[in-house]
């Protein structure tokens, strides 16, 4: 049985430079993603057209910039991260290569082969973040996850989780025994009746 070799990471974009190449309807959808999730996001979209979707989307991002032109290597300089989301194949892979030449980390949209991490299904309530990945093999069972695990995570975990960051900042003791304390309070969460 194959298994996921993933690592979930949480980046924090208005900390990095990211790149996303492409001003179409795959490249609105990437830039809509990071933007949700961290909306002073650090991102130039390279195009040679933008989306009127994507130029608003720019009027109220402040560190959202595009660039009309056609993507060239020094286009990475300076970027953490890179996103090739056009729908020309040859035009995204050339994106791939300059990014491993260059070292940067790349995902290029719809091509899993070529990327070195994914933009996976997002679940968020508050300050909990959930990120679903299906290593790439279905963002539709991702994406059916997500609505699941919405419906079913309460509104009411932020309080849970600003209560608890309190309880974590009162307890005694070093790393283990906090580790220990905190096992046991949250026990009730896992709880089955």
């Amino acid at each position: 049985m194959e298994e996921n070799h993933l690592f979930p990471v949480f980046f924090k974009l208005n900390h990095l430079h990211v790149l996303v190449v492409g001003g179409g309807n795959i490249g609105h959808e990437k830039v809509n993603a990071l933007l949700e999730n961290c909306p002073t996001a650090n991102i130039i979209v390279v195009a040679t057209w933008f989306l009127p979707e994507l130029t608003e989307l720019a009027k109220q991002a402040p560190n959202l910039e595009l660039i009309q032109k056609a993507f060239s290597c020094g286009d990475l300089l300076g970027k953490d991260l890179a996103i090739a989301a056009t729908n020309d194949h040859e035009l995204n892979r050339q994106i791939w290569e300059s990014a491993k030449c260059s070292k940067v980390l790349i995902n290029v949209a719809d091509t899993p082969e070529l990327c070195d991490f994914y933009l996976g299904s997002i679940v968020q309530k508050g300050s909990l973040k959930i990120a679903i990945s299906t290593n790439g093999k279905s963002p539709t069972v991702a994406k059916r996850l997500k609505q699941v695990l919405q419906e079913a995570i309460p509104g009411s975990i932020n309080d849970v989780l600003d209560k608890l960051h309190v309880i974590r900042d009162r307890l005694k003791g070093d790393f283990t025994e906090k580790v220990k304390q905190l096992n046991h309070i949250t026990e009730v969460l896992v709880k089955k009746d």
